[in-house]
């Protein structure tokens, strides 16, 4: 549980190096999406026991994208279409990473798409809060 803190952590820090200070929403969207796929990872999984320490896991460890989207942020301003593309790159990056490992992990065959587009939408909100 260390390693998706420390992702948060990391994002919040280029984030404040870029002059934003959106610690509290990072949290916040986290925690709440963290709490969603929870839910939703339970009503879908049929053979395996969803727990809550290894949806967090999964979320944040599947961060890291954002993270290096925020440390690029940094160093140049990405409001451009370049920076579009590049949000695009890093949102579909964790959401087929996210999505891949829950399908392999609660043996969700055939459910990828079902899974990868909430990934996709809370990862397009973390994007959003970098690019913005």
């Amino acid at each position: 549980m260390a390693g998706p803190l420390v992702f948060c952590l990391a994002l919040g820090g280029f984030l404040l190096l870029s002059g934003k200070v959106t610690f509290s929403y990072i949290y916040g969207i986290g925690v709440m999406g963290c709490i969603a796929f929870y839910c939703l990872l339970s009503l879908m999984a049929t053979q395996a026991q969803v727990t809550f320490g290894a949806v967090v896991s999964v979320l944040g460890y599947c961060l890291l994208p954002m993270v290096v989207l925020s440390g690029i942020n940094v160093l140049i301003t990405i409001q451009g279409t370049l920076g579009l593309i590049i949000a695009g790159v890093a949102i579909l990056w964790c959401a087929m990473s996210a999505s891949k490992l829950f399908v392999t992990a609660y043996s969700m065959d055939h459910q990828q798409v079902l899974i990868a587009y909430p990934c996709a939408l809370l990862y397009g909100v973390f994007a959003l809060i970098t690019i913005f």
